[in-house]
């Protein structure tokens, strides 16, 4: 009879554990378990990334234009953003945002308009074009992030989402407007 594949998985050692040990033969005196979680967090995220880059490359769009794209797309604010909001979702510089902004407009995925309510403000909105490509690179973004949860079940992805809540708010990423909130 096969063991379960959940168990053999638990039972298997990957390079955190190793590292783990080495640290607790060099240094017995120090507790490296935070390893165990952090090094695995890193580990996933640079995987992840790498999976994200590529599937966003298939759109010919990077990391930063596919976040302002869904920014504006799920922002459902009718004639579209600040470019102070889609700034402040994104948490990078605004001469970087500026720069993700000008790529979008050549593109013709974006327009960039003076807000006549506010002539020192520039409102962002989506083009039809950028509206039917950012639903398209969405739906292929969560089928590509199903892929990557598929060694969890539904029950261990919703224990891991609740853990990692609880240690985002220990670190303070309170962030709570969900039209600023950079994309996953």
């Amino acid at each position: 009879m096969g063991r379960e594949p959940d168990r053999e998985r638990e039972r298997e050692r990957d390079a955190v554990d190793r590292i783990v040990e080495q640290w607790g033969r060099a240094r017995p005196d120090l507790d490296a378990s935070p390893m165990r979680v952090l090094g695995r967090l890193s580990r996933v995220t640079r995987i992840v990334e790498r999976e994200l880059k590529a599937l966003f490359a298939e759109f010919g769009l990077e990391r930063g234009e596919f976040d302002v794209l869904a920014t504006l797309r799920r922002g459902g604010t009718p004639g579209g953003m600040t470019a102070g909001m889609l700034a402040r979702s994104s948490m990078v510089t605004s001469g970087a945002v500026t720069n993700r902004l000008d790529r979008l407009v050549a593109k013709g995925y974006i327009t960039r308009d003076i807000d006549p309510a506010n002539r020192r403000s520039v409102i962002v909105d989506l083009t039809p074009e950028g509206r039917e490509l950012i639903d398209r690179a969405v739906a292929a973004h969560l089928d590509n992030e199903r892929r990557i949860l598929a060694a969890l079940d539904r029950h261990q992805q919703d224990d891991l989402a609740a853990t990692l809540r609880t240690l985002l708010l220990s670190l303070d990423d309170k962030e709570t407007d969900p039209r600023t909130l950079g994309n996953p």
